[in-house]
């Protein structure tokens, strides 16, 4: 079987495993979970073969034209080069691991068959979006996982919380495809083609007409795909969705296309260094905020959420500074422990009996419950933190160490000022980083909040996903950075000495700081009671959250909760913490400036239709209705009444003739 055979089969298995799953979803019940399982499982084997026989070497290129268009052409094409080859073995692998994951998660869910066929065709779509190699055809990927992310987050749609969010990402993104959609036909007609080979040739041989209007277009759909500021308000909120799903999005799928796309088309962005600068702004901004963001979050799965925005921060920050060879190390190595970390979170969700919300502030007495979570979840939040030997240092340090090489003058693939944005947000974020890492940890597993009911074990097949997980997450940058370098551009991927002391001293101290503000925290409220929220100096806004927590979580409706009062982060933030945990209400601000204006627009509108345009129809139709009724009535079937009517019309006539002759 060729090579080209092969890559079609990766993503069409998915596919026909999502179609045969809504098909015998209630005809076979019994069939449901092989066909969710198996499809992805052999996508991952093809996939593992395709890069095998890739090898890092000369792309793999194959198109047939879709259908004749008169101008630019649409094709069926695959272009499958060392990047595309090791991405989609990565999103075969997680999303084997999240379907394996979800047998045992929502084993009890009656809606799981529509899920996992949704599941399926979410890793259709990502994998269409890795092998293709025409524009056109990517487009159709990117928005298959936009609807199916709008049906996995709106999962548990009876609570508003997941139909608001389900609403919002399917919004906040689509705002960005819109630009992103123009930016495509700019693009395809400047190099009259939507073919990725030629439109990359026609960069290099400066042929491209408008290089900056056509990627700040493209950045627009990559901030919102991939949850960059200022479109990255939806990821948060879309952690109402099932955890298996969050770490699907987070780790191989959605959020990764925009870094995927902006690294398969760098040279169209390094045409125009005003692109790459704004590039450079959006990831340094991205990576603080969101490091802020996460050190003051509650809800694990939230702190996790502001993780990925942060990391992906990281990845475009690479992308500014010309080397998509870091961008996507850092995406491998991310996707692995990324996904650990959620489906960790999962497990902790799962123990504690509750379908999407776990804060931290409520656990207690977890390690001992979970170790399988409690071992690995550790394995993982070293990697993020980036800690030698974990793979999140080498895939890290690459980003730091190219950031370093444009601003010391040994690049000239970026400006030296995107170079200095990064390597200072980057070094900037490496210690919130830690920090929030070391929180998580401090809080989810030596905390001192009310403990949660035992549900008893989890089933198998979640606690061996995660060891299966926790295999590249502490193995995978160790040998990585010397092999990539072959199946990408060449570059060396390796850390250097400076970034590498600067990045794991600022990581160190972080962390330290974090335990030492917690240590602080926890001694002076050894003695406050559990439960006392009155305590807490936030006491009146710890209690309103406790109540509204309740009231969406029945699971804790015995529970006696208080947001714990040696959390670090508040200690660590102070005044800013509140503000921070708001997200810096950005939603805020676009309510105030976008949704009000609309929500306005659509009253005046609607009075104008009701009280105008409803007014003047109705007496349009009112008039004529009116004559009709005379007309109606005068005809009333006698006829003398007809007799007598013309002959009253008829002295009528002559009396006017008279008037006018004697007028004239």
């Amino acid at each position: 079987m060729t090579t080209t055979t092969l890559a079609v089969l990766v993503p069409l298995l998915p596919f026909l495993g999502a179609v045969a799953g809504l098909l015998l979803g209630r005809t076979a019940p019994g069939f449901v979970r092989p066909l969710a399982v198996l499809p992805t499982l052999a996508a991952l084997v093809l996939a593992a073969l395709v890069a095998a026989r890739q090898g890092g070497g000369a792309a793999v290129d194959a198109a047939t034209e879709l259908t004749p268009t008169g101008s630019v052409p649409i094709e069926l094409a695959l272009h499958i080069d060392g990047f595309a080859a090791l991405v989609a073995v990565l999103v075969g692998l997680v999303a084997s691991c999240v379907q394996i994951y979800s047998t045992g998660y929502l084993r009890d869910d009656p809606r799981y068959p529509s899920y996992a066929a949704l599941v399926s065709l979410f890793t259709s779509a990502m994998l269409l979006v890795v092998y293709t190699g025409d524009l056109m055809v990517l487009l159709v990927g990117w928005e298959v996982m936009g609807i199916c992310s709008y049906f996995l987050v709106g999962h548990y749609w009876e609570t508003s919380q997941a139909r608001a969010a389900s609403l919002k990402a399917f919004l906040v993104t689509k705002l960005g495809d819109v630009p992103f959609l123009i930016g495509l036909f700019a693009l395809a007609t400047d190099a009259g083609s939507f073919r990725i080979t030629r439109i990359l040739g026609t960069v290099a041989s400066g042929g491209l007409d408008h290089p900056t209007p056509i990627a700040l277009l493209l950045l627009a759909g990559v901030a919102g795909k991939s949850a960059q500021f200022p479109l990255h308000t939806w990821l948060p909120d879309a952690m109402a969705g099932p955890t298996p799903v969050s770490a699907l999005i987070h780790a191989a799928t959605m959020v990764a296309a925009g870094v995927y796309f902006i690294a398969r088309l760098l040279p169209v962005f390094e045409a125009s260094q005003a692109a790459m600068v704004v590039l450079a702004v959006m990831a340094a901004v991205t990576m603080a905020g969101s490091g802020l963001a996460a050190l003051a979050q509650d809800d694990i799965k939230r702190v996790l959420a502001y993780s990925t925005i942060g990391q992906l921060g990281y990845m475009t920050g690479a992308l500014a500074v010309g080397d998509r060879g870091a961008a996507v190390f850092h995406l491998l190595s991310h996707g692995a422990f990324k996904a650990l970390l959620f489906l960790a979170a999962g497990v902790i969700i799962h123990a504690a009996g509750t379908n999407s919300l776990a804060a931290m502030s409520r656990m207690r007495n977890l390690r001992d419950r979970i170790p399988d979570a409690y071992w690995t979840m550790t394995v993982a939040l070293l990697a993020l933190a980036a800690i030698p030997p974990f793979s999140g240092f080498f895939s890290k340090e690459a980003v730091l160490g190219v950031a370093e090489h444009v601003v010391t003058g040994h690049t000239e693939h970026a400006p030296a000022a995107a170079g200095w944005i990064v390597l200072v947000a980057a070094l900037l974020t490496a210690v919130l980083t830690a920090a929030y890492a070391t929180r998580l940890w401090l809080l989810a597993f030596r905390g001192r909040g009310a403990e949660a009911p035992d549900h008893g074990r989890q089933p198998l097949t979640m606690t061996v996903v995660l060891w299966v997980l926790a295999v590249p997450s502490l193995a995978l940058g160790g040998f990585a950075f010397r092999v990539l370098p072959d199946w990408f551009d060449g570059r060396d991927l390796g850390p250097t000495l400076t970034t590498s002391v600067l990045g794991t001293g600022l990581a160190l101290v972080g962390g330290i700081v974090t335990y030492a503000a917690w240590r602080h925290t926890t001694a002076l409220t050894a003695r406050v009671p559990l439960g006392a929220v009155a305590a807490h100096p936030e006491g009146d806004a710890a209690r309103v959250e406790a109540e509204a927590i309740a009231a969406h979580e029945p699971a804790y409706g015995d529970i006696a909760y208080a947001p714990d009062p040696a959390d670090p982060g508040r200690l660590l933030l102070g005044p800013l913490h509140r503000h921070a945990a708001a997200g810096f209400h950005l939603d805020a601000v676009y309510t105030a400036l976008f949704v009000r204006p609309v929500q306005a627009g659509a009253s005046l509108v609607r009075f104008l239709d009701r009280e105008v345009v409803e007014t003047y129809v109705r007496g349009a139709g009112a008039l004529p209705r009116w004559l009709g009724t005379a007309v109606r009535r005068s005809q009333t079937g006698n006829v003398q009444t007809y007799v007598s009517a013309l002959l009253a019309g008829t002295v009528v006539l002559a009396v006017a003739v008279v008037l006018v002759a004697t007028g004239a």
